[in-house]
């Protein structure tokens, strides 16, 4: 069967051909599933002992904004692996078929990949900010107040969720180059 040109495809999920898509994708499905499982456990319970039992359930916001970062950055990586990312794609809808497409789609996959990359870089401050603390030495790390959460927990999964969003939008961008420049689909 003939690969679809990206100018023309629809929204399909993929299933990943090669070993390290196979881990990657799993990895992340694991753990979209499990903490949209947890964050959801978590909030009935909380809301449960806060209006039945009328106790609170102490400093399960850091718990939620934890699992929150990596459920969002897993899923954000999945979409970006399945075509599925959020866009306001106008082209694929209003513009016919053609040369015109294949360039503003491999456009679009080029401003997509470098905006990506850039924030692979912030993503990096970001983490290594919460790794080394403000002073550079790994003294002082920031930390949540209640439970003593070091942030680089949550911000490694910013970080992890933008490199592999890169990845596959890099990977969207060759294959429209290849369209729009070699003439076709390899």
């Amino acid at each position: 069967m003939a690969e679809v040109p990206i100018s023309e495809q629809q929204v399909v999920y993929r299933k990943p051909k090669n070993l390290f898509d196979k881990i990657v994708i799993f990895s992340f499905s694991f753990i979209t599933f499990s903490m949209s499982f947890v964050l959801t456990l978590l909030i009935v319970l909380a809301t449960f002992l806060r209006y039945v039992l009328k106790v609170d359930l102490y400093g399960y916001e850091e718990w939620v904004k934890l699992f929150a970062f990596w459920l969002y950055f897993s899923g954000a990586a999945l979409g970006a692996f399945n075509r599925t990312h959020v866009s306001a794609d106008l082209v694929q809808s209003y513009v016919p078929a053609g040369v015109l497409k294949l360039f503003l789609v491999f456009l679009k996959n080029l401003v997509t990949t470098l905006v990506s990359g850039l924030f692979v870089w912030y993503g990096f401050e970001f983490f290594w900010f919460g790794f080394r603390g403000p002073l550079g030495t790994g003294v002082a790390l920031p930390m949540t107040t209640a439970w003593r959460i070091p942030f680089w927990t949550s911000y490694l999964a910013v970080f992890l969720g933008l490199i592999f969003m890169f990845l596959y939008f890099a990977r969207d961008l060759r294959q429209s180059a290849i369209e729009l420049f070699a003439g076709g689909t390899k």
